[in-house]
């Protein structure tokens, strides 16, 4: 019997499992947002809050962005995508950590932009990351695909090189503890071609 890999699209009550595959495709990055809701007294977990976050209607990169990859029944992986909107010109970043993220966003307004794409450890190497990434592609219909990874993810940036990606821009980013590994932004996009 052989493993069968099934894309979905994500339903509200994935919400929870949607929270944490992003945050695995952030590398903590979107624990660390979230947690300002604990900070606050909104929440009791950063991943509660992620939660929420994932279950709004109407906010771009939640559940109705998502598209669920499923192996062999299992939750395997997800890719967040929508399309960048003019709006994104007049965001004001709730931190300084956002800043530089926002400043590389509006370079690819128009374009088809992959929030996240995060596969489980125990399932990477078996192409799902390849075929969320192809799914997303195909959703943009021949327009502009663009993204932003870390500096430092040779794994992600080698999968977006040999699926015709290129670098854009970069940014600096900016630190989340005193001692964060220093990295930058990368702004990578695919142009449809012929």
């Amino acid at each position: 019997m052989t493993a069968a890999l099934r894309l979905r699209a994500a339903q509200r009550r994935d919400a929870a499992e949607l929270a944490i595959l992003v945050d695995i495709a952030s590398h903590g990055f979107a624990t660390w947002l979230w947690h300002g809701a604990v900070m606050r007294g909104v929440k009791d977990t950063a991943l509660e809050q992620g939660r929420s976050r994932m279950m709004m209607d109407d906010e771009p990169g939640a559940w109705k962005d998502a598209t669920c990859a499923e192996w062999d029944g299992e939750m395997a992986g997800v890719s967040i995508g929508y399309d960048l909107e003019d709006s994104v010109r007049d965001m004001v970043a709730p931190h300084p950590v956002i800043k530089p993220l926002l400043d590389l966003q509006v370079q690819v307004i128009g374009s088809r932009f992959i929030d996240s794409l995060g596969v489980y450890r125990h399932h990477r190497g078996k192409g799902i990351g390849r075929a969320l990434l192809a799914h997303e592609i195909d959703k943009a219909q021949g327009r502009q695909v663009s993204l932003i990874t870390e500096s430092h993810n040779q794994t992600a940036l080698a999968l977006y090189a040999a699926s015709g990606f290129a670098e854009q821009a970069r940014l600096p980013a900016v630190p989340l503890f005193e001692d964060s590994k220093r990295h930058e932004w990368v702004l990578l996009a695919r142009t449809m071609t012929e």
